[in-house]
């Protein structure tokens, strides 16, 4: 009987008070000019003196229901981009008529203040937003039509060459994530990944300098998270065509949201072109004296050709609770077909070796994700439970076919054919909780939020390459070569936990501390060798940034990550490339991850007219960096492969600079300066120097609604420990219109009109030879998109989670 007493004096207050709030407020929107509904507007229920106390957005129809009002009167504002706002005054809800219908209400369009929203509501080409730098690539037009390389090479802080390699503050050591999560075509090959990801379905590019502890334990220059475009509410979508020169696509999305459904969907087709030959003089050494010379030219003229599908799902069954689900693919064939001509002589200038080979190289890829999640918000604003699942799926295989003659024959005296076959799979689990809480003390206001987490990765990798070779020059004579060909297999399991703690004071103070324990095990099994190896290791990882902010737009950081690096597939696969003889590339199954230092000093600021500044002097060192290095034998062939090679420190500076002189006029730039010390004491190599950068970036909006952009880049090229390279330089100019209300967008892009290729020299050198490159990329070219857009989208529903694996190198 106390139990039942002490259950109803619980229980029937809470009945009254859920009793006590009968009313509801329901009506429907509707365009004054045209009659049609307008979807997804927000309706906000307000008290007289304008204290909000309930809001929602209307349904597909139009239609809203405000629940759970208490008796009392309100008004109702009514908002929606392009309409103006409306206004319904003296709203009695009472005991006797708790339910109240407005019936169809009629809303005016502004066009006016459409017009003023566009202009204010821009986005600044780069943007500081503490711990990361944002490059907002859909405002710059240059970027349409093209590739993610294109985009890339105008983010704060990033080079890329000609080759789409990407480096940060000289260092290539970079995570690159989609989304917030790992690509697999990422981690495949970088370079060919940006080649081919196209630059119209890019929303914006995160620097990320400093990450903090809730990441994976990535050890490297940063991390670089590509955020694609999605819709965020309401029926949308885009088709975009682009013709070209060197690029072509066809694309398209569909997003449909509700109040508890999404549906996003995305496909995309593309072909990148790629011209380019290099010349190259090697001399080999033993003891310091030339043994043999190497003269070799090639060039290569191929068309990719792939595609990329996305698809999401999102349920909310209630306010607090989301399941989502999501499904992408990539897939394509990127050929790398070439010619070579090779001429072995000794020091003398003796022919030793000449010939001609055709090399046929292909690598078709696909790969799929898929992504289960569920993600628990708690009332109070902040406080958050998710449980993330993943599995990918990254096939990665190699095929090509030789054909060899001497000079002065077409007969073939060689025939050789590869195929490797490889395999990638991929399975994560991951929960993750935030839990925020406010503290006051007498002179300051502290909102603290903890987050803590754990995370399983189960990799299983493998590798079946076989060789085969025809020494008479004839098909009916092709064996295998049992020295060139075997079965690797290669598991790996990561478990790791964090905690992080950020502390956000009154007096404008800012502390981000956590750290990170992960253990890492792998078994690596030459099957056809029978030979094994296992290897585990164990990383407490600890960071933190401490800023401060005065008069509300200077803020000054300071902050230190340590972070490790895990070499994947495209590092460990022993798989031996022979398609050239003298340039032999494999990876190296044996490589340790390595751990960085990395300490910044930063300074940003902004002012009006759009006008932000941001400055930082930074220092990283990374022990066991991972970089491809090469061995020359006496007969002139080289051996490429990752390895550790000791030492990787560097210093340096950034700047990056946003002037808004007027609404119309727009100008950026970007400069980086980072002085770049090599070491490898097993080498006896030691490499240093400075490298530098500048990328300008200027628009201006003419009327009518055409927009014109010139944009370029200026650098000094890179160095490696066994290189050194000439820098380079690009430009281009772009122009785009707007037409049909700005539902149909036409951008023409010409990328250095008056210079068909560009030139690069360099230099390698090591105790086993001496080089000396010359290459030349063809890109002067010329697209032309048409964008059209339909539908309507609105802010509002809440973000899915998904996991990020970016530990990988």
């Amino acid at each position: 009987m106390k139990n039942l007493f002490l259950f109803l004096l619980f229980f029937v207050p809470l009945l009254t008070i859920g009793q006590s709030n009968p009313g509801r407020v329901t009506g429907s929107l509707a365009d004054s000019t045209t009659t049609k509904s307008i979807p997804f507007a927000t309706v906000a229920l307000q008290t007289s003196d304008s204290k909000i106390v309930s809001g929602v957005t209307t349904d597909d129809q139009g239609a809203f229901v405000l629940d759970k009002v208490a008796t009392g009167v309100y008004k109702v504002v009514i908002s929606f981009v392009g309409y103006r706002t409306k206004t319904i005054e003296k709203i009695a809800v009472t005991s006797e008529k708790p339910v109240i219908n407005l019936g169809k209400i009629v809303v005016s369009p502004d066009s006016r203040n459409l017009s003023e929203v566009n202009v204010v509501g821009q986005k600044a080409l780069v943007e500081d937003k503490g711990d990361r730098l944002v490059y907002n690539a859909e405002r710059d037009a240059s970027n349409t039509g093209g590739t993610a390389v294109d985009v890339l090479r105008k983010a704060p802080m990033l080079t890329v060459d000609l080759d789409g390699n990407l480096k940060m503050r000289g260092s290539g050591n970079i995570k690159v994530l989609v989304n917030g999560k790992p690509s697999s075509i990422m981690a495949r090959n970088l370079a060919d990944a940006l080649k081919q990801m196209p630059a119209n379905i890019i929303k914006s590019v995160e620097v990320i300098t400093s990450p903090g502890a809730k990441y994976d334990a990535e050890g490297s220059a940063g991390v670089i998270n590509i955020i694609t475009k999605k819709g965020v509410q309401g029926t949308n979508g885009t088709v975009n065509v682009t013709g070209g020169n060197l690029n072509r696509s066809l694309g398209g999305n569909l997003n449909v949201k509700g109040k508890k459904l999404g549906l996003a969907i995305s496909l995309n087709g593309y072909q990148y072109r790629n011209i380019a030959e290099n010349n190259s003089v090697r001399t080999a050494l033993t003891d310091g004296q030339p043994t043999s010379v190497l003269n070799q030219s090639t060039y290569r003229d191929n068309t990719g050709t792939g595609g990329y599908g996305e698809m999401s799902f999102d349920y909310d069954p209630d306010s607090t609770n989301r399941i989502n689900f999501s499904a992408n693919a990539w897939g394509g064939n990127f050929p790398m077909n070439s010619t070579l001509d090779s001429r072995l002589t000794d020091p003398q200038g003796a022919v030793i070796q000449q010939y001609h080979r055709d090399i046929k190289f292909r690598n078709p890829y696909g790969n799929s994700e898929f992504n289960l999640g569920w993600t628990k918000s708690f009332k109070k604003s902040g406080q958050e439970l998710s449980v993330l699942t993943q599995y990918a799926r990254m096939p990665d295989n190699y095929y090509y076919t030789i054909t060899q003659n001497d000079m002065q024959s077409e007969v073939p005296t060689y025939l050789e054919r590869s195929t490797n076959l490889s395999r990638n799979n991929e399975y994560t689990f991951q929960t993750d909780y935030a839990h925020p809480f406010t503290a006051r003390t007498k002179r300051d206001t502290l909102t603290i939020k903890a987050e803590v987490g754990a995370k399983t990765i189960l990799r299983g990798i493998g590798s079946e390459f076989v060789i085969e070779q025809a020494l008479t020059g004839m098909e009916s004579s092709y064996a295998i070569d049992p020295n060139r060909s075997n079965e690797f297999t290669y598991d790996q399991q990561v478990m790791a936990g964090y905690a992080s703690l950020k502390i956000d004071s009154k007096r404008k103070w800012n502390l981000t501390a956590g750290t990170r324990l992960e253990h890492t095990s792998i078994q690596g099994d030459f099957v056809t060798t029978k030979s094994r190896f296992t290897n585990q290791y164990q990383n407490l990882i600890p960071s933190f940034t401490l800023a401060k902010t005065l008069k509300d737009k200077h803020t000054f950081k300071v902050s230190y990550t340590q972070r490790i690096s895990r070499p994947l597939i495209w590092y460990l696969n022993p798989y031996r490339n022979y398609s050239d003889p003298k340039n032999v590339q494999t990876g190296n199954p044996y490589l340790n991850p390595e751990l960085t230092h990395a300490t910044e000093l930063s300074y940003n600021t902004f002012g009006k007219e759009g006008m932000s500044f941001n400055a930082a002097l930074f220092w990283r060192q990374t022990n066991n960096s991972i970089e491809w290095l090469s061995t020359v034998d006496a007969q002139g062939a080289a051996l490429s492969s990752p390895q550790n090679i000791g030492r990787n420190a560097s210093y340096g500076a950034n700047v990056n600079l946003t002037l808004q002189p007027n609404k119309n006029f727009n100008l950026s730039i970007g400069s980086d300066l980072t002085y770049v010390d090599l070491t490898s004491v097993a080498l006896n190599q030691r490499t240093n120097g400075w490298v530098w950068s500048t990328t300008p970036n200027a628009s201006y909006k003419l009327p009518k609604d055409l927009t014109i952009q010139a944009n370029g880049y200026v650098g000094s090229g890179w160095i490696s420990l066994q290189s050194r390279n000439s820098g380079w330089y690009y430009y281009g100019i772009s122009a785009k219109k707007e037409l049909m209300d700005k539902k149909v967008t036409l951008t023409l892009n010409l990328n250095n009109p008056f210079n068909r290729s560009v030139k690069i020299t360099g230099d390698q050198f090591a105790p086993s030879f001496t080089a000396q490159n010359t290459s030349l990329f063809v890109n002067r070219s010329f697209r032309l998109t048409l964008n059209y857009k339909f539908g309507q989208m609105s802010s509002g529903g809440k973000q899915s989670r998904k996991i990020s694996n970016d530990d990988k190198k």
